[in-house]
């Protein structure tokens, strides 16, 4: 066990709605920016601990695409939150899954003692990397931001119980953005290459692949972690899409311990974990001394699960 206990938490989801047939999206307006998703979903969650943010040790920004190449997003969040302070800042990049491995790294630096409050701050903006012509991603995402704070615990039960992270490199390039970067960098954009500028899935394979790898990884996690599926309280996947729940079926996860509202939601990619998880804890489906399942799939192909005792 890692000793650490969610002290706050915070969401901001944008107010413009695009449906979808019976699926509703949520999508960012033109004059608000990532950077101010995620500061207001941080504020939120410092509020909610009852710390300013000149508390801080470490702050973790886990989004896919960030706000620019540099600095990194978690600095530029701070530099919004305040301007002193002792905080580092960096970040952590697993795509959608991001916040699962920021969090899996906060708990390792609490439980170690090298500090005492981490932010961990999540959330993209992935309407303005959709590519129109491909309607099967285009209709599935949505815009939203997500924080937690996560403190070090002197509870001995409660933190994280265990973790896991694999990555299947053969898949690497069925969901992907090649341009931005080194690979395609700004100077050598070309009109004719604009589809590399945007977001791309083969998401056939992707899913034919996660049915493959992911019943065999969970099963070794539980194995190892010796966490049983009859001691989760609540499964918190990521929304990747509308084959979650057959996947969940799949992999023997009980409809009435796990969230599935991607047609309320969409994909939310990096903010999806925390978001549900913050609903959740909103609600009162999940409490002090539940233990949650933090999972999902992530471009790579890379699967991620975290067992969290509250």
């Amino acid at each position: 066990m890692r000793n650490c206990e969610i002290a706050g938490w915070g969401t901001s989801l944008p107010e413009h709605a695009v449906r979808f047939g019976d699926e509703v999206r949520h999508r960012i307006a033109d004059d608000v920016s990532h950077l101010d998703m995620l500061v207001d979903a941080a504020e939120q969650a410092l509020r909610h601990a009852g710390i300013a943010a000149e508390d801080l040790d470490l702050v973790l920004g886990a989004s896919a695409a960030g706000v620019q190449p540099i600095p990194c997003t978690a600095a530029l969040v701070l530099e919004r939150l305040t301007l002193r302070g002792h905080a580092a800042a960096f970040d952590v990049n697993s795509t959608c899954t991001s916040f699962i491995t920021a969090l899996d790294v906060a708990s390792r630096y609490l439980d170690a003692g090298d500090h005492d409050m981490i932010l961990v701050v999540a959330g993209d903006v992935g309407s303005r990397f959709l590519n129109p012509e491909q309607r099967e991603s285009f209709e599935l995402f949505s815009d939203a931001g997500a924080a937690v704070v996560l403190r070090r615990s002197t509870d001995p039960d409660r933190g994280v119980i265990a973790s896991a992270q694999r990555t299947w490199p053969a898949y690497a390039h069925d969901t992907e953005i090649r341009g931005g970067l080194s690979r395609s960098p700004a100077q050598a954009y070309a009109s004719a290459d604009r589809a590399d500028y945007l977001f791309d899935m083969d998401g056939r394979r992707a899913l034919l692949a996660m049915m493959r790898v992911l019943p065999e990884f969970f099963a070794g996690f539980h194995e190892r972690s010796g966490v049983s599926p009859d001691d989760v309280a609540l499964w918190v996947p990521h929304q990747a899409s509308a084959a979650l729940g057959p996947m969940l079926d799949r992999l023997g996860v009980p409809a009435d311990r796990r969230v599935d509202e991607v047609r309320a939601f969409g994909n939310m990619v990096s903010a999806s974990v925390p978001f549900m998880l913050a609903r959740a804890l909103d609600a009162g489906r999940v409490g002090r001394g539940d233990t949650v399942i933090l999972c999902g799939t992530a471009a790579g192909l890379t699967a991620n699960v975290l067992a969290l005792r509250l």
